[in-house]
């Protein structure tokens, strides 16, 4: 008869399952993720049977699908409108211990739902009903079906060591459901400690991982691929080409617990950051801490894309770096799919893609390349994100340049970061460019409790890489036009960095065609943030290609014209003769300086730059900005900085003494005191676990409306985003339509309208692959370029 019990309808290519399959399955991936995790020190203080409460909460959580009307649901039938968890707390008599008994019942009644704070919560539903009206919501339950699961749990429960006693044939479940959801309600309704409540949603994280995991048929990597074997492979390698181990890297590589690296772009920074990495997998896995994942972080989704692919050829497997970003489903498709493919080949791509994104999802892979963003919404919680909390647990993250966010995210992540370590995470942080401003923030016990190593790569002694000129017009000014019409005629290879992309259009317009009849049509290209994806990738990828390092190495440079915005800042690995670049503030120029001369390969070369314009914005009254999107302040700093150094080649590690004195001025005192307040409010919104299985989604509206951008599709491509939707089912089918999208600046998002058929925003917008979206307009208003910046 129990075998007969469901636990799954049929999904696809996959059949029915049978209920103690998937409980088994369930337990199988418990214990998979216990080993994976380790010890977290401060849960074992608190609960230290707190993997066997895992694995008896996966082994429980479904026995309460056993009544008709669930079953008849699975198999086809209709909706039952109970929940199951919820008669899953009538068998956790099974625990054996009182206080485990307790824990177990609340990772099994909150591993879909909250218990409390929101009409969908189970204290809503259920908390306020006798047991009689329970009876009668649950019934009828085969009560030979429900006895023969009693001992079916028991006899498994006891063959895998875990501390249980047998359950009563005859027994009323739902009785005995309804008391413990009343013990459930007593203990954590009115708040719990803050330190239980974090071990409290950590152990809804771990159940929910192994139950996801199981359901989806999953599996994870139980060995770290970035440990001390591919520390010696990296130096050997290295040493093969000539080289030994700069002095920072062997620095890197010795220092246990956290690192602070500044080190210029060339230096060698991530083989620092791997070595740094390696020694830290290994020394928190022989101390307990199970297969320590290790994470990489970048602000931008191009850079992390190329980071993913140099990670996944220097450990020399594809299945072993995962990508985890909104969009790690089209990095996949787009390593896929070739020019020439048909449509059955990028629909099958577009599956595999799908699957790839969905395994990293589910925590497969040891080595992930993310944004900070993913992170934080770990601090969400609940059944949706808490299981991306107890994935960071005891793992190692490197954040690469953190300078790159705003003050705001900046205090979001030191806050996230604090919490990371109390769970035995390590950090290195590295940055080419570093204020001591933003180094103290860091290396800071409100931030960082343990030790914290400071280095970089002063002693390397490489040479300058770059001249500083400026300019006192703007990039715009026809005598910026005229000197850079004098660099394409000397068959130089030009990037010119606007501040908003109407002004990259304008230049565009005028250079493009002076590259295109020099040097051929496909001499000139321009790049900003408001092209469809697909164009993107076209436009980044032809931009590598031309201006790539790889060239420079060879000798194989060609001349020619890029215009961009601050989108190629940090995501290209690109070289240039030379920069011409509007006014910004100092770190946003010394990455743009990065793309010119890239590995010191030539004299040093020109980095000019041009004064600024500044202007209000409209939601931001008395303050101005240089090109309506740098602060005045500190580009009004750098710029008299640099005025002052004019003519001269830029030692590198000089960027870091200027940048000191930017933020020792009034705004750099009041930048400090804006990341802190962030960093606070985070904490005492998001990272208080005092009422622990409350509902978050207040949160993740907030969360959301900060982070996630809208995209939108032209009314003209409407009929091919319906058609690539149609070419596969799914997410697959989602993937090839979003070729179409085009991010959207807030500005323009009143004027979007919301299809509700495709499920995408729509929008009247002017645009062309070669100069990207200029206008968004209705019948009673028309977009600026200057809007869309």
């Amino acid at each position: 008869m129990l075998s007969q019990v469901l636990a799954k309808s049929t999904r696809g290519d996959w059949p029915a399952e049978p209920l103690t399959v998937h409980l088994s399955a369930a337990l199988d991936a418990a214990r998979l993720v216990a080993r994976r995790t380790g010890q977290i020190a401060i849960v074992t203080r608190i609960l230290p049977g707190f993997w066997d409460t895992v694995a008896l909460a996966d082994l429980l959580h479904d026995a309460g699908k056993i009544p008709d009307g669930c079953q008849a649901m699975l198999a086809g039938g209709p909706v039952w409108g109970e929940r199951h968890e919820v008669l899953s707390l009538g068998f956790v008599e099974l625990v054996a211990d009182d206080e485990l008994r307790a824990w177990v019942s609340a990772a099994v009644a909150t591993h879909h739902r909250p218990l409390t704070n929101s009409p969908r919560s189970l204290a809503a539903l259920y908390g306020a009903a006798p047991v009689g009206e329970w009876q009668a919501r649950f019934a009828p339950v085969d009560q030979a079906a429900a006895d023969e699961l009693a001992a079916w749990l028991y006899e498994t429960a006891t063959a895998a060591g875990l501390p249980v006693k047998p359950l009563s044939a005859g027994a009323d479940w739902v009785a005995q459901a309804h008391t413990e959801l009343n013990k459930l309600l007593d203990r954590w309704e009115y708040g719990a400690d803050p330190e239980e409540g974090l071990v409290a949603v950590l152990l809804q994280g771990a159940v929910t991982m192994a139950d996801h995991l199981s359901s989806a048929h999953g599996r994870l990597h139980l060995t770290q691929p970035m440990g001390p074997a591919f520390a010696a492979r990296l130096e050997e390698a290295i040493a093969a080409k000539g080289y030994s181990l700069r002095p920072h890297q062997r620095r890197a590589a010795a220092v246990e617990n956290h690192l602070l690296l500044r080190s210029r772009t060339g230096s060698g920074k991530t083989e620092a950051a791997w070595l740094w990495a390696c020694r830290q997998t290994a020394t928190m896995h022989a101390a307990g801490q199970g297969v320590p994942r290790v994470f990489y972080t970048l602000p931008y989704l191009a850079s992390i894309n190329a980071n993913a692919d140099r990670t996944t050829r220097e450990l020399g497997s594809a299945g072993q770096v995962g990508v985890a970003h909104g969009r790690a489903a089209a990095y996949h498709l787009a390593n896929a799919v070739c020019p020439e493919d048909g449509d059955a080949e990028r629909v099958t791509a577009a599956r595999k893609a799908v699957a790839r994104q969905a395994a990293t999802r589910l925590f497969k892979e040891t080595v992930r390349i993310t944004t900070p963003y993913q992170l934080l919404r770990a601090a969400l919680v609940g059944a949706a994100h808490s299981s991306l909390l107890v994935d960071a647990a005891n793992s190692v993250f490197i954040m690469d340049e953190l300078h790159a966010y705003d003050t705001k995210r900046l205090g979001y992540i030191l806050a996230m970061m604090r919490l990371l370590e109390q769970l035995g995470g390590r950090f290195a942080v590295l940055s080419a460019t570093l204020p001591d401003a933003l180094a103290e923030l860091i290396d800071n016990k409100d931030t960082l409790a343990g030790t914290v190593t400071r280095t970089d790569d002063a002693d390397s002694h490489q040479p300058a890489r770059h001249r500083i000129r400026t300019r006192p017009h703007h990039l715009t000014d026809p005598a910026a036009i005229t000197e850079i019409t004098e660099r394409l005629h000397n068959g130089e290879s030009a990037l010119v960095v606007a501040n908003n992309i109407r002004q990259a259009q304008q230049l565009y317009d005028q250079l493009g065609p002076i590259a295109r009849q020099l040097f051929g049509p496909q001499a000139a290209a321009m790049l900003h943030s408001r092209f469809k994806r697909r164009d993107r990738s076209r436009l980044e990828q032809h931009i590598t290609e031309r201006h790539s390092v790889d060239r420079t190495r060879k000798g194989d440079r060609l001349p020619g014209l890029v215009v961009s915005t601050q989108v190629l800042e940090v995501s290209m690995d690109v070289d240039f003769d030379v920069l011409f670049t509007a006014a910004a503030d100092l770190e946003a120029l010394a990455q743009r300086f990065g793309r010119a001369n890239r590995i010191a390969a030539r004299p040093p070369a020109d980095v000019i730059v041009h004064a600024a314009r500044y202007t209000p914005r409209q939601n931001s009254p008395g303050e101005w900005f240089a090109d309506g999107i740098y602060p005045q302040a500190p580009t009004q700093a750098a710029w008299h900085i640099l005025t002052a150094h004019d003519g001269q080649p830029v030692d590198e590690n000089d960027i870091t003494g200027w940048l000191n004195q930017i933020y020792a001025t009034d705004w750099g005192t009041a930048w400090r005191k804006d990341v802190i307040f962030h960093r606070d409010q985070f904490a005492a919104t998001f990272l208080d676990f005092t009422y622990p299985f409350d509902s978050r989604d207040d949160l993740a509206e907030r969360f959301d409306e900060l982070f996630d951008g809208t995209e939108a599709i032209l009314t003209e491509d409407r009929n091919n985003y319906a058609a690539a939707l149609d070419q596969a089912r799914g997410r697959a089918g989602r993937l090839l339509a979003d070729d179409y999208l085009i991010p959207l600046p807030a500005s323009a998002v009143p004027r979007a309208r919301y299809d509700t058929e495709l499920k995408v925003y729509v929008i009247n917008g002017t645009y062309s692959s070669e100069h990207g979206l200029t206008a968004v307009r209705d019948p009673g208003a028309t977009y600026r370029k200057e809007e869309l910046a």
